[in-house]
């Protein structure tokens, strides 16, 4: 049986038959967690170790939470949180006391997998595992992971945008909360963003619907090497028991569309009119498809979505093939489509003044992101305020795309040097150093070009305390313009 006709016959069932099975499942979980009356090590006081460490705790485990680092004055109300709940937490330190019996230990996807403390564990033959993995033991809900080197935020939250017009959803994971906060929770699925830190630690899950949207490099250090990170990201797609009903990825990347080859089960991409397979879904004369056996759908015309550029058409595309796969009607689809709104940081638009569109994509931290925003505009006249703590990756077609789109770039922060450095090398010379963001913004202003995008193409860890606060200092100073 196909991937479709399975789905179809699983939908045909009775509604309230499938509620029972999910609710029974989800009743069974709980009463027989292999969690109970084992103790559960959870590493680190973040978002997803606290979450984690809820979870375990309510299946009936003995948990001891430790954090490597002093903690703060505002991270003393959750410990005591945490403590009123039975949990065990120490902090500035990992000691035996935590450590020893643990029959298992959840990690926080900031804690790398050549750290000491993992290290350690391994050692000692201890498991570990994601907050994500934790979750996918310990729920009866499915799973749409999504993952990729940049636009997972943004699928994630259309995916999210288009099934809650007919299911129960949750988005969750980097783009908000963790999933082991609404483990418990009576929905459809969870739509939950997944970074390769999670999935490398996440041996077993098995996701509904597994989907990639890119694959460039990034987090190189994190993993040791450009072939851990893609590795870390594969291991979802392979299945290490049983792969996923459906994997959606992006065929215009011919390293994802090799590794397609590989993948079991129905793999249906998305790409711009090359190699259109029986499931697919492209764009043809301005319009995306969508394409099952010999059926051929159109979804929505370019000029509909709210969302500029070639990225975040992929991202649009992404969200279609799923939303189909879960059989929603097109006018469904596309009405949510036209209602969507980018999240925060990713292109985003500010504000029109005087003539000057701004555009704040601060989430582009690396130069393969700030391609995709600079290639989103053609014969205009950009400036481009990029700059920030460099990642000391490749900067050829970054320059190039540069040249191409770009009639101004305005650089800060301590990247500047090696930025002006490789355009210069590559042909491009109208280049101007700022100290801060609010001087860029006025020296870009004065030029009086079409649009002022900020684009970093860096981290943000100079002069910002993330990519969040960059954007945010950004969004204000443009609106207090007059």
């Amino acid at each position: 049986m196909g991937l479709f006709d399975f789905i179809e016959n699983m939908f045909k069932k009775d509604d309230k038959l499938i509620d029972q099975y999910i609710k029974d499942d989800r009743e069974y979980i709980k009463e027989n967690s292999e969690l109970r009356n084992k103790k559960v090590l959870v590493l680190g006081l973040s978002k997803s170790g606290i979450a984690a460490a809820k979870l375990a705790k309510k299946r009936g485990a003995d948990v001891y939470l430790t954090e490597g680092k002093n903690i703060t004055e505002d991270k003393l109300p959750q410990v005591k949180e945490l403590e009123a709940l039975g949990i065990h937490v120490e902090y500035n330190g990992h000691s035996d006391e935590f450590i020893n019996n643990a029959k298992i230990a959840v990690t926080s996807p900031g804690i790398p997998p050549h750290s000491e403390i993992i290290t350690k564990l391994r050692e000692k033959q201890i498991p570990v595992i994601s907050e994500l993995e934790l979750t996918y033991g310990e729920s009866a809900t499915p799973f749409i992971i999504i993952t990729g080197t940049n636009g997972k935020t943004t699928t994630t939250a259309l995916i999210e945008h288009i099934l809650s017009k007919k299911y129960k959803v949750k988005a969750c994971g980097n783009i908000g909360q963790p999933p082991s906060d609404f483990a418990d929770e009576e929905l459809d699925y969870f739509v939950c963003e997944a970074s390769s830190y999670q999935l490398e630690m996440s041996p077993t899950l098995c996701p509904f619907i597994a989907i990639w949207t890119n694959f460039t490099p990034d987090h190189i250090d994190w993993h040791g090497g450009l072939e851990n990170y893609f590795n870390a990201k594969a291991r979802v797609f392979r299945g290490a028991q049983t792969p996923s009903y459906a994997t959606i990825l992006n065929a215009k990347d011919e390293k994802l569309l090799e590794f397609s080859k590989s993948v079991r089960g129905v793999v249906t991409p998305f790409l711009f009119g090359d190699n259109i397979t029986n499931n697919s879904c492209y764009i043809e004369n301005n319009e995306i498809i969508y394409k099952y056996d010999d059926y051929k759908e159109k979804i929505i015309k370019l000029e509909d979505c709210p969302i500029i550029g070639e990225h975040n058409y992929q991202n649009i595309m992404c969200a279609i093939i799923c939303a189909k796969l879960v059989l929603m009607d097109n006018n469904t689809i596309r009405n949510a489509i036209m209602e969507f709104k980018a999240p925060p940081h990713r292109l985003e638009k500010i504000r029109t003044l005087n003539g000057i569109t701004f555009y704040n994509d601060s989430k582009a931290t690396n130069p393969e992101a700030s391609i995709v925003a600079i290639n989103s505009f053609n014969n205009t006249d950009v400036t481009l305020i990029a700059g920030g703590r460099d990642k000391n990756t490749d900067l050829t077609e970054f320059c190039e795309a540069v040249k191409k789109h770009i009639k101004t770039v305005i650089l800060i922060g301590e990247a500047t040097e090696r930025f002006e450095e490789n355009l210069i090398k590559n042909g491009f010379t109208n280049i101007i150093k700022e100290s801060t963001m609010e001087s860029a913004i006025d020296r870009g202003i004065k030029l009086n070009p079409e649009v002022i995008l900020l684009s970093p193409a860096c981290a943000s860890f100079d002069m910002f305390t993330s990519y969040e606060h960059r954007g945010e200092v950004f969004r204000e100073y443009v609106l207090s313009r007059v």
